[in-house]
């Protein structure tokens, strides 16, 4: 039986690749994509079976970039997962810590080893496009005195040498994934859930912007004692000043509480639309 392909954004070794890996095992094959949008479109192309996106960090907040093509490409979510962020320094096989002069990296990567640098002043951060890209890189090209910050995936991957572990600044350093499906492709293969599974259910919708429009819409949640895990507005595109709102609720969307709250908020807002009801990850 041939092996799904599952689509990420960044190179092999990738923190995606590793979310992948939790939620679908590892008998898969991966495919990594430049851009976020690219991974969106290689699943509605349907040349990839299912797709992993990164949604929200504890430290930097939301990747707003995929809520919006959440939007656009109207992909469910199927499933979620968070990964520990564990940066670790690597270089070259044969040369050592004090041989490095700059250390190549993602930006926000960079910004989340900041007491490392400040403790080691001579070494100069070189922004990347990619966390497990500055592996690969340094790895290929092996530029004189340079490392990467990026995974230990990474470092196996491509055969780097870790130097110094764990540089991150803050040990509380999660990312949430989203695992997506074409919709055919779910309704063929269910998932396995069991009686104990607790169901999250994430949507958006958008009111008027009036008063109490928006306290009359989380209403539709509290009167039903819904536990709202998370909610986070974005601009509209093309109406100034007006927003979406993204919702996630602990709840499965085909329970009748839940359905009595989405009927009852489709009377109060302007547009609803359920991106996904998945079983709640750890």
């Amino acid at each position: 039986m041939k092996r799904p392909l599952v689509a990420f954004q960044g190179e092999r070794g990738a923190f995606s690749e590793e979310a992948a890996r939790k939620l679908l095992g590892n008998d898969i094959e991966v495919l990594g994509c430049q851009r976020f949008e690219d991974v969106f479109r290689s699943l509605v192309a349907k040349r990839v079976q299912a797709a992993v996106i990164p949604i929200e960090n504890t430290l930097h907040g939301s990747v707003h970039e995929n809520y919006d093509h959440l939007l656009h490409f109207n992909l469910p979510i199927v499933a979620e997962t968070s990964i520990r962020i564990v940066h670790h320094l690597m270089a070259p096989p044969g040369v050592s810590f004090a041989q490095l002069r700059r250390v190549y990296s993602h930006p926000v990567a960079l910004n989340q080893c900041l007491n490392f640098f400040a403790q080691h002043p001579k070494i100069e951060r070189v922004p990347f496009y990619d966390t497990a890209g500055s592996a690969k890189m340094v790895m290929a090209d092996r530029p004189e005195g340079a490392g990467a910050i990026a995974s230990a995936v990474a470092a196996e991957t491509y055969g780097a040498r870790i130097l110094r572990r764990s540089i991150e600044d803050d040990r509380q350093n999660f990312t949430r994934f989203f695992l997506l499906r074409n919709p055919g492709f779910a309704r063929r293969h269910p998932q396995k859930t069991s009686s104990k599974t607790q169901w999250k259910t994430s949507l958006v919708f958008s009111v008027r912007n009036i008063p109490g429009a928006l306290f009359r819409s989380m209403g539709a949640f509290a009167l039903r004692d819904l536990d709202l895990a998370k909610i986070e507005s974005r601009p509209m595109r093309g109406k100034l000043w007006e927003y979406m709102f993204y919702l996630d609720f602990i709840g499965r969307a085909d329970a009748p509480v839940s359905r009595n709250a989405l009927n009852n908020l489709r009377e109060v807002a302007d547009f609803v639309r359920v991106l996904g009801c998945y079983p709640k990850g750890d």
